[in-house]
């Protein structure tokens, strides 16, 4: 599956698709990214000492913990983003996720980031298995999204590249405010 094209995706996510290497893989090996992003991000969360896991840099920001959850989430609305686009649904309109509200609803203090991480390997192993059957048609049928006032076709190819990228973001972020400070 090639890298999607701009115009296959609101501009808005130009920020995670950008952070997708290039060069790493042939062009058009799109599982191998998923799978090694899969396993860094596994490896990079075992990795966080537990005095961190209910960290927050800042007051009103999210501990390592909800960001987990936040990308166990994203993963699970950008898999049904995907599934309605490669099954070419047109009808159906995509809505913005507002990850506030639902990490405002989503209680992990019960929960261990081992518990976080085993169900984040799950949810990507299903998408992993999602994409390895998408054919290259219907990686390029789109769904309509969206996002304030304006309507943006998302290609499934682009969705499969945003999930590679929002957790690179993630990531680069808790490196740089939750793991080199305190």
């Amino acid at each position: 599956m090639k890298k999607p094209a701009k115009g296959e995706y609101n501009p808005y996510f130009e920020r995670y698709i950008g952070l997708v290497p290039e060069g790493d893989y042939p062009e058009g090996d799109y599982i191998e990214l998923l799978k090694k992003n899969s396993k860094d991000t596994a490896d990079f969360f075992e990795g966080i000492p537990a005095a961190k896991h209910d960290y927050r840099y800042a007051e009103g920001k999210w501990s390592i913990k909800e960001i987990l959850n936040h990308l166990i989430d994203t993963e699970r609305v950008m898999a049904y983003r995907a599934l309605v686009a490669a099954r070419g649904d047109r009808t159906t309109i995509l809505h913005n996720m507002d990850e506030n509200m639902y990490a405002a609803n989503a209680d992990v203090s019960g929960r261990t980031l081992e518990d976080l991480l085993e169900e984040f390997k799950a949810l990507r192993r299903s998408t992993e298995k999602f994409f390895e059957n998408m054919s290259d048609e219907e990686s390029s049928l789109k769904a309509n999204t969206l996002s304030g006032l304006a309507h943006y076709p998302i290609t499934a190819r682009a969705v499969g590249y945003v999930l590679i990228g929002h957790i690179s973001h993630h990531i680069k972020t808790i490196k740089e405010r939750y793991l080199d400070s305190n």
